[in-house]
């Protein structure tokens, strides 16, 4: 008899569950909810999960709520209950993190679903249409609370995108301005960093360019009142400097550095049949601060040779010539300062046909900077064992032990090739400004700066963290993330200090050349892996430095066993994911 009396409560109990899952499949708040969940794409499957369990967690709690009623007579809720239930609704609001206007919401809602006065007595009956708008107030929780997140997911990327556009240490090919431009080619130059910020004033007397010429061409010969520093990013060249009665050819390929001083006159070819040749300058004007000119002899009326200025009178008694023939000989050129050439040429010029002696006996060519020996190639940064290296990505530096012009303009040459999924740093400068620009891929820029502030970048907003600032006064200000897309062609700037990060994307490795100002004394002071600078302090240090134990500061700081490279975010989450699996 029990045994039949137990069997049939069994049934009971799985014949209610089997209802209570096909009433909560036909639910329609029900599925609404879980349907808001998976369609949120920032979500992650596990958030999407819990998410879900959340609706599942409200539906029962429903539920429950509906059967107490009809168990107290009438549709009435006891207080005690509508307490516990209050509490239990806070709780979810503190568990999702919410802050600010955001968990004030979220709780005012839970005190609208289950808030009753001490007076509410069960055995007093509330009005009909009170309990419904309670009851419709409950069921837009749900829908209202996940609205609010995709409203403030939205806001979120506007505020990023103004933070892009008001900030001042990234640059986007739209920037450069074009020197000269024609159909095979084109030079660029970012306007004068002292104009774009105040906080760029550091490096307003350089200057960043960019040259690009098609397969096959030709520069005409110029000069600028200012050095620069070339650095090869893609092709093959050669490089003429004149300089001190003799000429020098130099063949450049990717990786090659050559300094250009300020006055020589220097020319160039793409020797290449197929590719294009690009050239990353900086440049250092040393007439006006940030301002250089260039200046063309050889052409004519485009480019405009500087012979032309003079009177006629002038040039026929320097030049020994009369006038009708130098207006046809300064007539002539109308293509520009890029020229397309012949194959004959692109070989002569290259250094495969040699050109005799210069009147005063010295001879062409000469080993770099101005040796004896033609068409010898410059310093190349690639054949450099790399400065760090990993499977993340790998760092060359070249500096003035390397190439002793460097040195003249207190300058380092850098090339990082951040493997795609993988990111360089955080890591800062103690002295150096560096001067970024991405030749290859895409990815992202993170960076702490003191700086700006929410005022100084419309839509900027706080981190929260702040940081005494001397002086007296007892000011304080938080330090900014500054976070721009890279891409091919942008531009930034990381000043001295300011911690950076730079983080490949998932589909191509990112290669960023970089000139480092200011770069005598400068020490590279990692943030994390094996050497970074908090392993390094004392474990007293640590403790007051965190207000936390140092065991567990050392624990976080020693857990990163590469150097200067590492995975990324999405590919370490991923790893962390396939590792709790296991």
């Amino acid at each position: 008899m029990a045994l039949k009396a137990s069997l049939a409560a069994l049934s009971l109990l799985s014949l209610s569950l089997v209802l209570a899952v096909a009433s909560a499949k036909q639910d329609p708040e029900l599925k609404q909810c879980r349907h808001q969940c998976k369609v949120q794409q920032q979500f992650t499957e596990e958030q999407k999960r819990q998410c879900e369990q959340r609706c599942d967690d409200y539906y029962r709690q429903k539920q429950e709520r509906e059967r107490e009623e009809g168990r107290e007579g009438g549709g009435q809720r006891s207080v005690e209950d509508d307490r516990k239930k209050l509490k239990e609704c806070q709780q979810q609001c503190e568990r999702r993190e919410q802050k600010g206007r955001s968990r004030e919401q979220c709780q005012q809602r839970c005190v609208e679903a289950y808030g009753r006065k001490e007076e509410d007595q069960p055995g007093k009956r509330r009005g009909k249409e009170e309990e419904e708008e309670k009851e419709k107030r409950g069921r837009k929780w749900v829908s209202e609370r996940y609205e609010e997140e995709e409203e403030e997911e939205e806001e979120e990327q506007e505020r990023e995108g103004r933070e892009e556009s008001d900030n001042p240490y990234v640059f986007e090919t739209e920037h450069f301005k074009t020197q000269f431009e024609t159909e095979h080619g084109r030079d660029l130059v970012l306007p004068e960093f002292g104009k774009r910020s105040k906080f760029l004033r550091g490096v307003e007397n350089f200057r960043l360019g960019l040259l690009e010429t098609d397969p096959q061409t030709f520069v005409v010969p110029s000069h600028r009142d200012a050095d620069a520093l070339l650095f090869i990013v893609k092709g093959r060249g050669t490089i003429t400097l004149v300089r001190e009665n003799k000429r020098h050819s130099i063949n450049v390929e990717e990786g090659d550095i050559v300094k250009v001083e300020a006055g020589t006159p220097v020319y160039m070819i793409n020797r290449d049949r197929n590719q294009k040749l690009v050239v990353a300058k900086l440049i250092k004007p040393v007439n006006l601060p940030g301002h250089f000119e260039k200046f063309y002899g050889a052409g004519g009326q485009n480019p405009e040779s500087f012979y032309t200025a003079f009177s006629w009178e002038v040039l026929e008694a320097a030049l020994k010539t009369d006038r009708n023939k130098l207006e046809r000989l300064f007539g002539q050129q109308q293509q520009g300062a890029i020229v397309k050439a012949s194959r004959e040429q692109i070989e002569a010029l290259s250094g495969r046909e040699e050109g005799g002696r210069w009147p005063f006996g010295s001879e062409e060519g000469g080993r770099w900077p101005f040796g004896g020996g033609g068409g010898s190639r410059s310093f190349n940064l690639f054949d450099k064992r790399p400065f760090q290296a990993n499977r993340h990505g790998q760092l060359y530096i070249a500096d003035r032990e390397d190439l002793r012009e460097l040195e003249d303009m207190d300058v380092m040459i850098s090339f990082a090739n951040i493997t795609k999924g993988s990111m360089i740093g955080p890591y800062y400068n103690s002295r150096a400004t560096k001067i970024s620009f991405v030749t290859e891929g895409e990815g992202y820029l993170e960076m702490a700066c003191p700086h700006l502030s929410p005022s100084q970048r419309r839509g900027g907003r706080s981190s929260g963290r702040q940081h005494h600032r001397g002086g007296g006064g007892g000011q304080t200000q938080g330090f900014q993330k500054v976070r721009a897309r890279l891409r091919r062609g942008s531009a930034f700037i990381a000043p001295v200090g300011h911690p950076v990060a730079a983080i490949a994307s998932r589909n191509s490795n990112l290669q960023i050349v970089c000139f480092e100002v200011n770069a005598e004394n400068n020490v590279k002071y990692p943030l994390a892996g094996r050497r970074n600078i908090i392993n390094l302090m004392e474990r007293e240090a640590k403790e007051l430095a965190f207000n936390f134990p140092s065991r567990d500061v050392e624990r976080i700081f020693r857990s990163q066993e590469e150097d200067f490279f590492f995975a990324g975010p999405e590919e370490w989450r991923e790893g962390e994911r396939g590792y709790a699996d296991e």
